[in-house]
């Protein structure tokens, strides 16, 4: 697949997503880069703004299976990735497979899950892979994982670690319809239909999303960007804000959420704008800030753009 059809491709799901999701065109873009990168999604936002219809929007045009799990606070690892029966008629162990399996799971408010529970999903999101008694069972191909979390909820809710934080991709949030046209727009389709929740079409196969994910190998990225990228992640560590700053891992993210972005954006070569462009969302998750930023409600987005605002950005 070359630049030009992947540009084609990624321009009618988002059409198609953009007709059931009531959002900002820059929200559908961060998660279908995040996707076309060869990550995880992560969405923050209150109650009700659509996080669930937008993955499940993007399951159906992407052509992908489907599958939700609920996290609570009695949920199990086991009631993830699956476990092994007891078949009384073959008098053996079988395995049955948990919601995991499937292209696109939705870890539906994923921080109201203990710590291992949420941990069930490392392997997976790492390796496509889940591990149940010693033997190792691939996931479907493609896999990307999209979690929800609500900011208001605090009671019954545990923190996402570091370390799966670090998994995601991109971290973004649907938000609130931009102004009451938006929103009386809302009203309207929901009026034009008798289920509650609107249809998406099939735009894309699984085949072709693979074929889809493998083209940003191909984008082109100078070294004065390389060099850019690096000094970019390495800047947030020495902020005085920043307890702990972007990981090696996060870098790299970095490098590979932009090289999608240009894919999105139809180029085979990343610009400084495309780096700025995504920088928030890739790293300001990433970021532990210190007790005294933390009292203060320093934003971690604020952190980023102020960094992005102190590097030199290199002139191609």
């Amino acid at each position: 697949m070359d630049i030009d059809a992947a540009h084609e491709d990624c321009a009618a799901v988002l059409d198609e997503v953009a007709g059931a999701v009531i959002a900002e065109r820059s929200f559908l873009e961060t998660v279908l880069t995040g996707a076309v990168a060869g990550g995880h999604v992560l969405l923050e936002d209150v109650p009700g703004t659509g996080k669930t219809l937008t993955a499940r929007s993007f399951a159906d045009a992407l052509g992908l299976s489907f599958s939700r799990v609920q996290f609570t606070p009695d949920l199990l690892p086991a009631d993830v990735t699956g476990s092994y029966v007891f078949d009384e008629r073959e008098r053996e162990f079988e395995f049955r497979e948990g919601p995991v399996f499937a292209n696109v799971v939705l870890a539906d408010e994923i921080n109201r899950a203990p710590p291992k529970t949420q941990a069930a999903l490392l392997e997976a999101m790492e390796e496509e892979q889940v591990t149940v008694d010693g033997t190792t069972h691939e996931l479907p191909t493609p896999f990307f994982v999209i979690a929800t979390q609500n900011p208001v909820e605090q009671e019954g809710t545990f923190s996402l670690p570091e370390a799966q934080l670090d998994r995601f991709a991109v971290k973004s949030g649907v938000g609130y319809p931009a102004d009451e046209d938006e929103e009386v727009e809302l009203l309207r389709r929901r009026s034009g239909r008798a289920e509650r929740s609107p249809s998406v079409e099939r735009v894309l196969s699984p085949e072709r999303v693979e074929r889809l994910r493998a083209v940003p190998e191909g984008v082109r990225v100078e070294e004065d960007l390389l060099r850019y990228i690096a000094a970019v992640a390495r800047a947030t560590r020495e902020d005085r804000r920043v307890e702990v700053g972007v990981s090696p891992r996060g870098t790299q993210r970095l490098f590979e959420v932009a090289r999608a972005r240009a894919v999105v954006e139809g180029r085979d070569f990343v610009t400084p704008d495309d780096v700025r462009t995504v920088a928030p969302a890739t790293l300001a998750h990433r970021l532990v800030l210190t007790p005294d930023a933390t009292v203060e409600n320093v934003a971690k987005r604020a952190v980023v753009a102020e960094t992005l605002e102190g590097v030199p950005v290199p002139t191609l």
